[in-house]
């Protein structure tokens, strides 16, 4: 799940490579969005916080769901360096999605490196 960004631009792309999925994408600026919500969608297992574009409390909401239902959660600028140093940073690397035997999307480009 991703919170932040009004566009996404090449972020799925980068995630994609990283064997992720986006589930769902909340903006954090529409004032729905902003609505506190119970519980994280089901099936979440990372959760991504563009901090360059939300606002505290929305950012430690979402923070306090992620930790409640022991799920991992990033906190990085919403920019391609951003999110891949954080990405790595928490274990969650390129290198991971090569070793996975699971036949994904992906399958086609580990294959080919």
């Amino acid at each position: 799940m991703l919170v932040g960004a009004d566009t996404l631009g090449n972020i799925p792309d980068v995630l994609s490579g990283y064997g992720i999925t986006i589930q769902r994408h909340l903006s954090g600026r529409n004032r729905s969005h902003q609505r506190k919500l119970d519980r994280l969608p089901a099936g979440t297992d990372l959760l991504i916080l563009f901090t360059d574009f939300l606002g505290h409390n929305v950012m430690r909401h979402f923070r306090e769901l992620a930790q409640e239902h022991n799920i991992r959660f990033i906190a990085c600028r919403r920019s391609v360096c951003s999110l891949k140093t954080c990405l790595d940073g928490a274990g969650i690397g390129e290198k991971t999605c090569a070793a996975c035997p699971n036949d994904c999307p992906n399958a086609s480009r580990r294959k080919a490196h």
